[in-house]
């Protein structure tokens, strides 16, 4: 098919394949764009992969171009990178983000192209989804002049968060994680570091980024009294288990989620999401955040990084796809 795309679609717990597909036509309101990077969000794309979004969840998980039904076949993704080839004049040549799955190039609505400001690199571009997330959750918890931010999970999301939450006049902000190398990560972040083995400092915000159940009890420990835990992971169809005894119920500590299907409550009737995502694109201006960048492979290794996201091997932090690899 001379003017088709290739797309991946995941066909199995691990598993998926290449497809070609035709391109329809560019009418009025539309644009067509060629993809330059894609990025893997590594917490659901890893659910995705091993077939593990629950069947109560499966309308509210899909992605906005998603094709396919949950667990498979599915092609899935939100994480686009792309130039446009055609469409209207103020995009042609553009760099622009979408909510589009991994495919190598792809037509939709005008408006649902987000232009990528000129002191953005297009690789750093896919970090908008993340950024994005930690703008949400932030609005969520709500963080004050001069407050002890503690993020626990310091993994994309939770890393961030951190980076957005150190912006804010007088925040001293954790990262906190399980592994020491990520010591190097918090410092590049210009925010503090803790491991979760040793004595992790009470904060006046706790946001749990570490998609593990442990993490979430850590997080309940160092809450303030009469405080919450905002909850940014989100664990799919696995179960959590939390001891609430000691004194947790005389700290009065709250549970409460944050997800970014929907803009946070506290500004929802000020903003919406196309707000959200322009302010994490101006966000991404800062180069501190190329430090969330992990690998990158050739979009023809797409089933080896497939794979890793559904044993468990993949990177914590943004593995990016390079559509121009050969």
């Amino acid at each position: 098919m001379p003017d088709a795309a290739t797309a991946w679609w995941s066909i199995g717990p691990g598993r998926g394949e290449f497809r070609r597909e035709p391109l329809p036509d560019v009418s009025d309101g539309e644009a067509s764009v060629r993809t330059l990077y894609t990025g893997v969000s590594r917490g659901t794309e890893s659910l995705v992969a091993r077939g593990e979004v629950p069947a109560s969840e499966r309308e509210r998980m899909r992605a906005p171009f998603q094709e396919g039904e949950f667990p498979f076949p599915v092609k899935y993704g939100y994480l686009n990178v792309g130039t446009v080839e055609r469409g209207p004049v103020e995009l042609r040549g553009r760099t622009v983000f979408a909510l589009f799955p991994h495919q190598s190039r792809f037509v939709v609505p005008a408006d649902a192209l987000h232009p990528v400001p000129d002191g953005v690199p297009a690789r750093r571009a896919v970090l908008a989804g993340a950024v994005e997330t930690a703008v949400n959750v932030l609005w969520d918890a709500a963080p004050l002049v001069g407050d002890r931010v503690v993020v626990v999970g310091a993994g994309m999301i939770g890393c961030a968060i951190a980076r957005v939450a150190r912006s804010i006049p007088g925040c001293v902000v954790t990262l906190v994680d399980v592994d020491p190398a990520r010591a190097a990560t918090a410092q590049a972040l210009g925010v503090g570091f803790a491991l979760a083995a040793e004595e992790v400092p009470r904060a006046d915000v706790v946001i749990e980024a570490s998609g593990a159940g442990a993490g979430l009890q850590l997080a309940l420990g160092i809450a303030p009294t009469d405080g919450e835990v905002i909850v940014a992971s989100w664990y799919g169809s696995r179960p959590v288990s939390l001891d609430l005894g000691g004194d947790f119920h005389s700290r009065r500590v709250a549970l409460r989620p944050s997800q970014v299907g929907a803009v946070a409550q506290r500004r929802r009737g000020s903003r919406t999401a196309g707000n959200r995502l322009a302010l994490a694109l101006r966000l991404l201006e800062d180069p501190a955040y190329d430090t969330l960048l992990g690998g990158t492979s050739s979009w023809r290794q797409l089933p080896e990084v497939t794979a890793g996201l559904a044993d468990g091997t993949a990177g914590e932090l943004c593995h990016t796809i390079d559509w121009n690899a050969e």
